[in-house]
């Protein structure tokens, strides 16, 4: 069964609002087959990305930048991983207070060093969520995870 891999720094309730409608969406009852692992990013190890088929990563923007927990995931798993993921999709969404373009700068200048596929748009949200942020978290989830349907 394919497997999704959501890696997530969830250090407040705007993040954890997100991170459920991810999850919500990856496990939507309409999405057969497909198993969603859920790893903070502080434990996610080299072993969950190489048995994931996608991977779908949530963040905060601090000062600028990932969380220093996903930089910590990115930092464990880069080498060990680069060479067997290439080209496997991913997904990501971002949550910031006034800005996340560093953030959302560094993500991508890492996955594409990783050769990740984007298979979605990010959802960047600064301030609280709204509706339609909400929404949309549960949109990035559900594609990723239908992606991986046979």
């Amino acid at each position: 069964m394919p497997t999704l891999l959501i890696v997530h720094h969830t250090p407040s309730p705007n993040c954890q609002a997100m991170l459920e409608a991810v999850v919500s969406g990856a496990t939507d009852p309409d999405i057969e087959n497909v198993d969603v692992v859920r790893r903070p990013a502080l434990s996610a190890t080299a072993s969950d990305v190489l048995a994931a088929d996608a991977y779908l990563l949530g963040t905060p923007a601090n000062l600028g930048y990932i969380s220093g927990a996903l930089k910590h995931f990115f930092d464990q798993v880069y080498y060990p991983c680069l060479d067997a993921t290439r080209g496997r999709p991913f997904g990501y969404y971002v949550h910031g207070g006034s800005d996340v373009t560093g953030a959302v700068r560094a993500i991508d200048s890492i996955t594409t060093g990783l050769a990740w596929r984007p298979a979605a748009q990010p959802v960047t949200v600064t301030g609280e969520p709204g509706k339609n942020d909400i929404e949309a978290c549960w949109e990035l989830g559900a594609t990723l995870a239908a992606g991986l349907m046979n």
